[in-house]
């Protein structure tokens, strides 16, 4: 192991909650692992394993890791904002809040953005574009909703901190009962466009409890597990919820795109089980091989995140490329050969880690008396513009191709400019007046 590394583990705080950062790589590590189980590629195109075997679909119910790790976000991100408003009092504790916490995130996903911008362009250029080809174009941007979803939690942090240190648990359930009304409007009323909130209330609600849990206030995580469970299951049961908790291709209702009830109580049983876990966690990763394995995958997590559909993707254009027989998703020939293919992939993700993984290492920033409001204007202009890139993919970019942010078209071009824009608005307002 890296001799950084180690000096990082032996240098942890015995203060530090390591099992936090456990969950952080675990719950990025399934969500890799399970995309990768997923994909049903053919010589005719990508399918998905869940449509082709829909009994597969309640995995969902714990392989849907993420609420995990965005209530491990709303731990961190409420302990880093209380201690930047300890030390900087003066009113530019937000600039430097976004700042602090979005560098590790924002450098590898702009290059991410920039490396597959410019090869899609060169691709299109050259005629290309078809096939797997194109596909992939349009597939490997799909890991940045939850890019976008992080950097709404991280822009709303210091409110809802505010509000939860004020009325505690009734500021999660001010978020909750806004998924429920939202649900309520959608489902029995009809109302247009309504669902879209729960982007907002529904994944706020679950950083939420990551303010809770900072507080030591998550006391009853069992009733929190079987109330979350108990809850998704009468959903999915008597409502018009679909079982998968992953978006599923031509549903007319997803429980993740827009995200419903459904989710929100699939995420309180996670939560729950998680907790429920801290004592056998903590205690696994007090050992220091363990705790060195963990902090090294901290340190490329979200560079292997970004680029493991990337990595997946190329498998299997390999094999096309060579000739070798893609059996029938889900056959026995398929489950054979899914380990040799999750194990190239694994590799060819190590591969792009090395290549990519300096982009992610932490730099010291200094106390900043920066502009908030422009710090505001950036993670803005950031969000909108992954979210759309999320959408659009990079196929079409010669040809203006199209998708929908909320009300608005946004094309790749477009989505790429506002990412970068935002970005360097963000860098920007963390510096002192007169650093250039």
């Amino acid at each position: 192991m890296p001799t950084r590394v180690r000096e990082l583990a032996e240098a942890t705080p015995a203060t530090r909650d390591r099992y936090v950062d456990l969950l952080r790589v675990a719950s990025l590590g399934t969500v890799v692992l399970g995309h990768w189980l997923m994909a049903a590629v053919t010589a005719d195109g990508v399918g998905n394993l869940l449509a082709v075997v829909p009994e597969l679909q309640v995995l969902t119910w714990a392989l849907q890791i993420m609420p995990v790790f965005f209530f491990v976000g709303g731990f961190s991100h409420a302990l880093s904002y209380r201690s930047l408003r300890r030390k900087q009092p003066d009113g530019s504790v937000y600039a430097a809040f976004l700042r602090a916490r979005l560098r590790r995130l924002l450098r590898p996903t702009m290059v991410f953005v920039l490396v597959w911008g410019a090869a899609a362009l060169v691709i299109q250029l050259l005629g290309g574009g078809g096939g797997l080809t194109g596909v992939t174009l349009r597939l490997v941007t799909q890991p940045l909703w939850f890019i976008g979803i992080y950097l709404a939690m991280v822009a709303f942090t210091p409110p809802l901190l505010r509000l939860h240190e004020r009325y505690g648990w009734g500021a999660f359930g001010a978020l909750a009962g806004g998924a429920v009304a939202v649900d309520v409007l959608r489902f029995a009323y009809g109302v247009p466009f309504v669902e879209f909130l729960n982007f907002a209330f529904v994944w706020l609600a679950v950083h939420q409890l990551g303010f809770l849990r900072a507080d030591g206030r998550l006391r009853l995580p069992s009733v929190l597990a079987l109330g979350g469970l108990a809850g998704a299951a009468a959903l999915v049961a008597l409502g018009p919820y679909p079982l998968s908790m992953v978006g599923m291709p031509g549903e007319k209702v997803s429980n993740m795109a827009p995200p419903t009830l459904a989710l929100l109580c699939h995420g309180l049983w996670l939560v729950g089980a998680v907790e429920l876990l801290r004592g056998p966690g903590a205690r696994l990763v007090a050992r220091p091989r363990v705790w060195r394995t963990v902090v090294a995958a901290n340190g490329v997590a979200m560079t292997a995140f970004l680029w493991h559909l990337t990595a997946m993707l190329g498998v299997y254009g390999a094999l096309l490329a060579l000739d070798v027989d893609l059996p029938a998703p889900a056959s026995a020939a398929w489950w054979t050969q899914t380990p040799l293919r999750i194990a190239a992939a694994a590799v060819l993700t190590a591969a792009l880690v090395a290549a990519f993984r300096s982009f992610e290492r932490p730099s010291p920033a200094a106390p900043s008396t920066g502009s908030g409001p422009l710090a505001a204007l950036g993670i803005t202009l950031c969000l909108l513009g992954v979210l759309g890139l999320s959408m659009v993919g990079f196929a079409g970019m010669l040809e203006g191709r199209s998708a929908t942010l909320i009300a608005f078209p946004v094309t790749a071009p477009a989505a790429v400019a506002m990412s970068l824009a935002g970005w360097l608005l963000v860098e920007r307002s963390g510096r002192r007046p007169g650093r250039h």
